[in-house]
């Protein structure tokens, strides 16, 4: 053990979204939280992301849900259309009988301004966060978990959160896979909306489903910018290129859609595109006093729009977990820290993998053609506004508000692969 060591109740290891959020969480049961982030600043890149009831519910429950709000939109309607004809497939209307029934509003935010608010609600409740902090592995010594870092310098703490991303450096503790490519790649950007913006589409999240491609739309910042992300079978991430020098491959994806996709093409940042990746789900995120959580634990693809949100739950559940066990009103009790990280795994694993595998479905569903896309388009038509069956099992919620962690009836990707 290093004679330099921090020591703390939890360390938590990754500063994005799931970082943040399991860190407050824990911060507003009473715990000592240090968050170490390897970056030498906090930040997030990308542009928008939707969140759903089921994440906005614990926005709301950290009182942040109004600072969210005074940055982002609610939109009104969710819409779905196929991009070769513009015909409109179905939608969602997501005020009224939606938000009463799952007890939150729909959110679209930038990604930056959620962090910002995750970032800020962390420093008001006294979460220590440090910056410039690479941590090269994590064991478990006498009961605790102690996280060795490039600097020589160690952590200690009653628990680790391992909750850095994608490419996590802690999940070989618990798996030795590796990250799925999915084939498809994402190109973003967002606008500013002027006079010249078609205004019918600026109080919607817009979703056109073209063959191998499609392309979201939605307002962000209060209705001052418009986010525009383009996804497509991309032949040279399929032969392992990341990246990829020009943009024949974006224009020749959407040859085939209608003008308005086409001329969407133009708000697209073309600098730098995102290899999409998932990892195939595991049951097991603990190793001794290690636990992983976020996109280091269940990496989603975007289809559901759930990575956040599954994060945010996460951070909910394990709130819940150590609520009254590790932290009670005598003090901390160090000992409960195995059964509650059991629980929180125990709850969260089936629930991550229903999502991790049903967005998988789902983009499957969206990227469709010929027969399979007539099939496709006439469900999607079958659907009436406000027929809550495919929705609940995501963003419904149990009598006390917190996140859904049983199983509920079968979602309409998953009724699509049957």
């Amino acid at each position: 053990m290093s004679e330099h060591a921090t020591s703390t109740d939890v360390l938590v290891i990754g500063g994005g979204m799931a970082g943040l959020a399991g860190a407050l969480a824990l911060r507003e049961n009473g715990a000592n939280v240090t968050l170490v982030e390897r970056a030498p600043e906090f930040g997030e890149v990308g542009a928008g992301l939707q969140m759903a009831p089921n994440a906005s519910r614990v926005l709301r429950r950290w009182g942040l849900l109004e600072k969210a709000l005074e940055i982002g939109v609610q939109p009104k309607h969710l819409v779905f259309r196929d991009a070769v004809t513009g015909e409109e497939l179905t939608r969602q209307t997501l005020g009224g009988e939606f938000e009463e029934r799952y007890g939150a509003p729909y959110v679209v935010i930038h990604r930056s301004d959620l962090h910002r608010v995750l970032l800020e609600g962390c420093e008001a409740a006294g979460v220590k966060l440090v910056n410039d902090v690479m941590v090269e592995s994590v064991e478990t010594v006498n009961g605790r978990g102690v996280a060795h870092t490039a600097a020589g310098v160690d952590y200690e703490a009653d628990v680790v959160i391992g909750a850095d991303g994608l490419k996590s450096t802690l999940r070989p503790l618990v798996a030795s896979d590796e990250p799925v490519p999915s084939a498809y790649v994402a190109y973003r950007g967002t606008v500013p909306i002027t006079e010249n913006t078609p205004k019918a589409d600026l109080e919607d999240v817009i979703v056109y489903l073209g063959p191998d491609c499609h392309l979201v739309q939605y307002p962000l910042r209060k209705g001052e910018l418009l986010n525009t992300v383009a996804v497509f079978k991309s032949a040279s991430f399929e032969r392992g290129e990341e990246q990829y020098g020009g943009v024949d491959e974006l224009e020749a994806a959407y040859k085939d859609c209608v003008p308005g996709v086409q001329e969407a093409l133009k708000n697209l940042a073309t600098g730098i595109r995102w290899p999409m990746y998932d990892r195939d789900p595991i049951e097991n995120w603990v190793a001794g006093r290690m636990v992983l959580m976020g996109d280091a634990a269940h990496p989603m693809l975007q289809y559901l729009a759930q990575g956040a949100c599954q994060a945010l739950e996460d951070a909910a559940v394990l709130q819940d977990a150590t609520n009254g066990t590790v932290f009670t009103q005598e003090g901390v009790n160090p000992d409960a820290w195995d059964g509650a990280i059991k629980e929180f795994n125990d709850i969260r694993a089936g629930r991550t993998a229903r999502v991790q595998r049903t967005a998988r479905v789902w983009g499957e569903s969206w990227h469709v053609s010929g027969l399979a896309r007539t099939l496709r388009n006439l469900l999607f038509k079958s659907r009436k506004d406000n027929d809550f069956q495919y929705n609940d099992w995501l963003y419904g919620q149990d009598g006390d508000g917190v996140p859904a962690v049983r199983p509920a009836s079968s979602s309409l990707a998953e009724r699509i692969s049957a």
